[in-house]
Order: C-alpha cells, then structure tokens, then sequence
C-alpha cells in the first residue's frame, strides 16, 4: 500500500496503485504523485493578482451552483445509477469550490439551493452547458493566470470538466 496525494485539491488516496483520477476533485492521474513527492497547489500561500481572484470568486460560486444543481438532478432521477452519477458531480464541484476557498484563504460562503428538469435528459443537456461553459472558462483563466499554482489548477479543473462532458454524451448515446 502507498500513500498518493492529489496536487490540485491536497487529498490523499491510499491503495495498490495510482488511481486513474482523483476521487475527491476527478483531476487526471498526471496531477497525483506518491506523497513524499506531492506538492499541492491548495498549500501555495502567496498574493493573489486581482484578475486571479476575480477569477477564483466566479469559479468558486459557479461550482457552488454545480454542486446545488446536481443534488437537484439526483433527487429528481427514477435511475439509481444516475442518481448516484449526480451524487457524484455533486461532490466533484464541491471539491473544486474548498480548492477556491483554500487558495483565496477564506471561508466557504453559505450553501445555495438551485431548480432542474424532472427530466433525466433534460437535466443532461444543462448538464452538458454547465461542463461546457466551466471548460471553456478554466482555459481561459489559466491563460490569465501569473501565479503558477493557480494556472496548474484551471488546467486541472478545465480536463476535470471534460471529463464530465464526456461522462454526460456516454448517457446520452
């Protein structure tokens, strides 16, 4: 057994071998190292630019929607799987939002309750434009990014997001 720490959100993953993705925020297994080795970008204590914070706040509340959004979606599916599917994405964005608060240094703004579709496909098209827009935004804000860890952090979160568009277009297939 070996210890392997996620150098995006800082947790650790104890087993045989290096998991494929994170199973605390889905980053890719290139950003999971053995701990000894592990330096996560969540344990960077620097000054911020303000574009980087900006950035960070729109981040931090558009995973706070994700998250509401899902728990929304698993409540309302008749399918255990997908149930569990949303369950899952639910807590994903939850990760992704504490690694905002953990890089900005402030505390976890109140929760926040959002609507859905009583419709599984419904819910996977919205499903497929929040990715979509989450995607295209992490890219560009690791583009604007000055700070090292912070662009290594959108470039994770952006891949993590494609992943969960793929993950959606395998349903809808």
């Amino acid at each position: 057994m070996k210890t392997y720490i996620c150098e995006i959100c800082g947790d650790a993953y104890i087993g045989e071998g290096k998991p494929t993705n994170c199973p605390f925020c889905g980053a890719r297994a290139a950003f999971i190292r053995e701990g000894k080795d592990a330096k996560p970008v969540v344990e960077v204590k620097e000054t911020l630019s303000e574009l980087t914070v900006k950035n960070l706040q729109e981040t931090l509340q558009l995973e706070l929607d994700a998250n509401a959004i899902y728990l929304c979606m698993a409540a309302k599916t008749d399918s255990y799987e997908i149930m569990k599917m949303y369950k899952r994405l639910a807590k994903v964005e939850m990760e992704h939002a504490i690694i905002c608060t953990k890089i900005m240094q402030i505390p976890m703004p109140e929760a926040v309750t959002k609507e859905c579709s009583d419709d599984d496909i419904a819910n996977f098209q919205k499903t497929l434009e929040l990715e979509d827009h989450a995607a295209e935004l992490y890219a560009k804000f690791a583009k604007e990014a000055t700070e090292k860890h912070v662009k290594i952090m959108f470039t994770a979160l952006n891949q993590v997001e494609q992943d969960h568009i793929s993950l959606i277009k395998d349903y809808l297939n």
